[in-house]
């Protein structure tokens, strides 16, 4: 079982101040958010790759599985969603004590634009102890209403 373990925070900028370590630009939809079921292209300097994702229940850690895709099949399954795909222009940074900061922003332009940081642990206990920097000071990890199916939804109602 794999099991996603991570901290999110609101942000109002990408860092200027840390290593860049990776950057691209997804899109995603979501065939199902109960539970969530979710596709997604990444596109990078190294190409571009296609994910079919499922998520179990839960915010701090849960159940997480990913499957690769061809173009194909992920062009197939975008036709059943319901709405746009979510676009996120991703960056991830190195923080101090070899964590990695990653970074989205979504939707840019819209007016349904926001932005966050998630921290990803390899234990629950991690995560819990972790003391983040100073700038990360708004965090959003157990609020649902921040979570990429729940925007997902209120953007498919125009409820955003």
């Amino acid at each position: 079982m794999n099991l996603e373990i991570e901290r999110k925070f609101l942000i109002d900028k990408f860092p200027d101040n840390l290593p860049l370590v990776d950057e691209a630009v997804v899109y995603q939809g979501y065939i199902s958010v109960n539970p969530v079921v979710r596709i997604r292209s990444v596109m990078s300097n190294s190409g571009t790759r296609y994910e079919l994702c499922f998520k179990g229940k839960g915010t701090i850690a849960r159940q997480e599985i990913q499957i690769e895709l061809d173009e194909k099949t992920f062009n197939e399954l975008e036709n059943l969603l319901n709405s746009p795909m979510v676009r996120k222009d991703f960056k991830v940074y190195e923080l101090p004590g070899g964590h990695r900061l990653e970074c989205s922003l979504v939707d840019e332009g819209e007016p349904t634009e926001f932005m966050f940081a998630e921290i990803e642990f390899d234990t629950l206990e991690q995560a819990l102890e972790y003391q983040p920097p100073e700038f990360l000071n708004r965090e959003v990890t157990e609020d649902r209403y921040y979570g990429m199916a729940s925007y997902w939804i209120r953007k498919s109602n125009n409820k955003v």
